[in-house]
């Protein structure tokens, strides 16, 4: 039944194999990045409402911008 539902009687083969666990690498990767990406955003929320965000603590005094002279 069941080589009948992958199309085929031969043994496995190594190339499906490999792409396989590639795929499957892969998706471990990008959980792992998903996770870490996850963890990041809410420091800089829980950062941005108690007012310690970076931009809050440059005290650079920028001019207002003028139009371009076309």
């Amino acid at each position: 039944m069941a080589k009948a539902l992958l199309g085929y009687v031969g043994g496995s083969d190594p190339r499906l194999l490999a792409e396989m666990r590639r795929l499957q690498q892969r998706v471990q990767d990008l959980e792992s990045e998903l996770v870490r990406i996850q963890s990041e955003n809410d420091a800089l929320t829980a950062a941005a409402q108690h007012g310690d965000s970076l931009l809050d603590s440059i005290d650079i005094d920028v001019p207002q911008a003028e139009p371009a002279l076309t």
